[in-house]
């Protein structure tokens, strides 16, 4: 297996505001210095990274400079993050619209791999209807990233209609998307991230590793919260997946290069007793 980390450490994450009157602009961002995250990653001795479709468009007018960092720091992009609310018709086009601009973005700069989150939680509440809403945007999502050469997973995520395992599984059950475990939204969820993983071997196309903390509530490096990781790993191992492991955090209360540091320490011992 081969381990990444997500340059969302280095700024947390914003939606970029043009958003707020053009829906078709609405791109995820980290907001800090993606060449100081990429050279940290690379240090660190992680062999890849995930980056947010929005800093993906901050190279667009210039793609030689991400190109050059990548080849000079010996990191791969291995996957591009995006994301919808799926639910709304109107909207729908608009939002597909970004993914498609996102996965070609990926496909440039030479990603293998795009995953959405998603699914909107009406003010009204939620319906049966909107998973089969969010279960056919998600296939065509599908067919967008296929049309590219990249493969499409779904990343279930707190503040959307896929948190605990009930819904986990309507979702699943109606949509042909690859599943992107992230274990500590699963675990915030209500989800034991192993078993999730156990139960939908075959649809594993990526995997996000973060530690979780219920109380106080917290997401954290890895081996810093209440997660079984051996576990998990060997769940991995089982469903036959053997591929990238992403590892990620949402910020940190330091340097994040420290972050990515502690948890790359924790997941290579963690490997080397597994076997992996």
């Amino acid at each position: 297996m081969q381990i990444g980390y997500h340059s969302i450490t280095w700024g947390g994450v914003t939606g970029h505001p043009a958003g707020v009157t053009s829906v078709k602009d609405l791109y995820y961002r980290s907001n800090g210095s993606m060449e100081n995250a990429v050279r940290d990653i690379a240090a660190v001795g992680y062999e890849g990274t995930e980056m947010f479709d929005g800093n993906l468009v901050d190279y667009e007018d210039r793609p030689q400079d991400l190109k050059e960092l990548l080849r000079d720091s010996g990191l791969k992009l291995v996957s591009v993050y995006s994301g919808a609310n799926f639910i709304f018709a109107d909207i729908l086009p608009e939002e597909l619209h970004r993914i498609n601009h996102a996965a070609e973005l990926a496909a440039t700069f030479g990603a293998e791999r795009l995953v959405v989150g998603g699914g909107a939680r009406r003010a009204a509440g939620t319906s049966d209807e909107d998973y089969t809403l969010l279960a056919k945007g998600l296939d065509r999502v599908t067919d967008i990233a296929e049309s590219f050469g990249l493969t499409a997973s779904y990343h279930p995520h707190l503040g959307t209609i896929v948190e605990s395992p009930d819904e986990l599984d309507l979702l699943m059950t109606r949509t042909r998307i690859g599943f992107c475990p992230d274990t500590a939204h699963l675990a915030a969820g209500g989800c034991d991230p192993a078993a999730a993983i156990r139960k939908y071997p075959d649809r594993i196309r990526h995997v996000h590793l973060k530690d979780f903390r219920q109380d106080p509530f917290a997401f954290l490096p890895l081996g810093e919260g209440d997660l079984d990781f051996p576990d998990i790993i060997r769940a991995v191992k089982e469903s036959g997946y053997d591929s990238w492991l992403m590892v990620e955090l949402d910020s940190y209360n330091g340097d994040p290069k420290k972050a990515a540091e502690i948890s790359k320490k924790y997941l290579d011992k963690i490997l080397a007793d597994t076997g992996l």
